[in-house]
């Protein structure tokens, strides 16, 4: 690790870690860098373009970021027809210039197995920046979206997903984390992150201790996508489920009333989540009112308190 007194225009390294790294250009301006990308989760190769754009330039927007400009990632088989790397490509092509934004080139190796992804490049004004270390007791803990897309994309991988639940998963995977992000910052936001890989219990603890606060979930207000709770009943949890639970349950405390499978689901990996987000109690009415207005999910999950690591209560 380098030592930060030598380089003070890094804002956000890899010490702390965050989301992405955050560079200062200027007085008014700071780069944000992030990369992403993953093998194919669900089976449409435009879907997944899509999918795995969207997800990469989460981390951007988890930062309070604003996308510039991006570059492709790709590890693709000669194998796969032209027209199939075509299609993700234009899926990942779709997100970015929907975000505002343009992809300016990319790098690709042959690989058996086909990951796609993103490189990207954002913009920050240096005292705007959202990381997960600033929570407070007194804050109140919003997520906008639903959570399920890990088991939901699971059970579809083992043919018994419904189309009835797996296609609002994807929906929700291709939804960009753009326009909810520019809300929050039109609010007093103290710390953000976004739900992917390491599930809302891994990147919560994660803000927990960065903060040094206490995160108290209410296990009924947490917003669920249809289908998840029936997958998760049916025990059809992916592997990451009990990588996340090994490396994270140490910080976890759970009301004897949570009910196994509500614990598993809150450890199982999620794909191109929503926000997590810390916000001054005072806030929340005129937050909900303008997340409604946009048509843009958000859901209060629970609280930030003195103490330490994560309660579901």
């Amino acid at each position: 690790m380098f030592p930060p007194e030598q380089f003070p225009d890094v804002l956000v390294g890899l010490g702390p870690s965050d989301d992405a790294a955050v560079y200062r250009v200027s007085n008014d301006l700071a780069l944000i860098a992030t990369l992403d990308f993953f093998t194919p989760i669900v089976d449409d190769p435009f879907q997944f373009g899509a999918i795995a754009a969207t997800n990469a330039l989460s981390d951007i927007y988890a930062m309070g970021g604003r996308l510039a400009l991006a570059l492709n990632i790709s590890c693709l088989s000669d194998c796969l027809p032209p027209e199939i790397v075509g299609e993700i490509l234009r899926g990942g092509a779709t997100k970015v210039t929907e975000a505002g934004a343009v992809i300016v080139g990319g790098h690709s190796v042959d690989d058996r197995e086909p990951k796609y992804g993103l490189a990207a490049i954002g913009f920050v004004h240096p005292d705007r920046v959202l990381t997960k270390a600033g929570a407070r007791p007194g804050d109140v803990l919003v997520l906008t979206k639903p959570l399920g897309v890990g088991i939901i994309t699971t059970a579809a991988k083992g043919g018994e997903a419904r189309p009835e639940h797996l296609d609002p998963a994807i929906e929700s995977m291709l939804r960009l984390n753009k326009r909810a992000a520019e809300l929050l910052q039109e609010r007093t936001t103290h710390a953000c992150t976004d739900i992917s890989g390491f599930a809302l219990l891994g990147h919560a603890s994660e803000m927990a201790e960065k903060s040094g606060v206490l995160l108290r979930f209410a296990a009924d207000q947490l917003p669920f996508l249809p289908g998840a709770r029936e997958y998760a009943d049916m025990w059809l949890f992916p592997a990451g489920t009990a990588n996340n639970r090994a490396g994270f349950e140490q910080q976890i405390r759970f009301a004897d009333t949570v009910d196994e499978e509500s614990r598993q689901l809150l450890f199982t990996p999620e794909t191109s989540g929503g926000l997590l987000a810390a916000i001054p109690r005072a806030e929340i009415d005129a937050l909900k009112s303008r997340f409604e207005a946009a048509d843009e999910p958000l859901s209060v999950v629970g609280e930030v308190a003195e103490g330490e690591g994560i309660e579901i209560v």
